[in-house]
């Protein structure tokens, strides 16, 4: 390891989702080269050196401690990771991905394995448009001749636009964006164990349902006919007070909210659980406090079998929880999917989380990670 130094990288891609294989590597970059500092615009190009579709070009600035020749091993092994496999191109072709080291600070080498600086920028308008929107006075180290002379003077006269697309340096910067996402699912799905997890790693507030701290809650896991009308209108109250208090303040240290549970599920818990004219009631005074109430950008609905739940439910050994059924556990499922129905498409996301583990393995959390995160670039296009 070395003292940090300025690392700028280009990126492209002509296959697949290209904007979001862009983002992945900036993310992954993020994660294990170092810090990106900076992201220039993207900009469409023709293939340079052979026929294909058209490449989304951009290109990085990275606060890195790695030698070159070590953020080059790491570089290979993300393209390898989004699936690139360098080893058996022959020329150039079509990949999902393409990161090139163009300048590592002032650095010149040349190596059976890297060359600094990149031997072929000069010759790519591909690569200076992107690097003069983050690097305009940056040096050629050899050339003498800054990055916006180098673009005047290349000779390459390709025709590279500019698209209307926005890419983040960081997860964070991207949720930051989303402002307010809401995890949900049924009971014991994991949405408080994965809300929480979030708001820790990207230092975000945590609203959380208070659930635990209602006194009818243990009574109606006995006899829910006779506590269910007390038990919904006294978690609407609470919800209700909870969620206008914690959604109408922002925290100026927080880079954005996010909760465990939307209020919209009052209705749909009352639904399963009143009778038809205590919910007739109910949904009247539901509706008026729900006009007042701030909407998540991001619904995230975790799916969970019914045996699923069970488990999980019987794991965490709440003695009021025991005994609910799966009959119980399926009607909420269902009033869920029903709900998403009536939600704005481009706001919900249904992840099936039945076969992963995003408490205790990392892989299944980056899962769940990149899904979001594809669904917010989605929301952006």
């Amino acid at each position: 390891m070395i003292e940090t130094q300025t690392l700028y990288l280009s990126i492209g891609s002509n296959l697949g989702q290209k904007r979001n294989n862009l983002q992945k590597a900036i993310f992954l970059i993020g994660e294990r080269i170092g810090e990106v500092t900076a992201v220039s615009s993207v900009y469409n190009a023709p293939s340079w050196g052979f026929e294909s579709d058209d490449f989304y070009n951009a290109c990085l600035e990275v606060k890195t401690k790695f030698t070159p020749h070590e953020a080059l091993e790491r570089l290979l092994v993300i393209e390898q990771s989004l699936g690139r496999k360098r080893g058996t191109e022959i020329g150039y072709q079509s990949r999902s991905i393409d990161i090139d080291v163009i300048y590592y600070g002032y650095e010149v080498m040349d190596t059976a394995h890297l060359t600094l600086p990149h031997p072929k920028m000069i010759e790519r308008k591909f690569v200076l448009k992107p690097l003069a929107d983050i690097a305009p006075q940056f040096y050629h180290p050899i050339v003498n001749k800054d990055t916006r002379n180098l673009l005047q003077e290349t000779r390459d006269k390709s025709d590279i636009t500019k698209l209307p697309i926005k890419l983040f340096k960081s997860r964070v910067e991207l949720f930051s964006d989303v402002q307010f996402p809401a995890i949900e699912g049924n009971i014991g799905a994991g949405k408080t164990s994965l809300a929480t997890k979030i708001s820790e790693d990207y230092n975000a507030k945590l609203i959380l349902e208070r659930f635990a701290e209602n006194p009818f809650l243990p009574n109606f896991y006995k006899d829910q006919t006779r506590y269910a009308f007390p038990l919904e209108m006294s978690f609407l109250a609470d919800r209700y007070q909870q969620y206008m208090d914690d959604t109408n303040q922002f925290d100026l240290f927080k880079n954005f909210m996010i909760s465990d549970y939307d209020i919209f599920k009052s209705l749909i818990f009352a639904k399963v659980t009143l009778q038809k004219d205590e919910f007739e009631l109910y949904r009247k005074i539901f509706n008026f406090m729900y006009k007042e109430v701030k909407k998540p950008k991001i619904y995230v609905y975790l799916y969970q079998t019914t045996a699923r739940l069970l488990e999980q439910i019987k794991m965490r050994g709440r003695d009021y929880e025991q005994g609910i059924d799966a009959i119980y556990l399926e009607n909420i499922n269902r009033g869920y999917l029903d709900f998403l129905k009536t939600y704005p498409q481009q706001n919900q996301l249904i992840i099936d989380v039945s076969e992963l583990d995003f408490v205790n393995n990392e892989r299944d959390y980056n899962t769940i990670l990149n899904t979001i995160s594809d669904f917010a670039l989605l929301q952006r296009s």
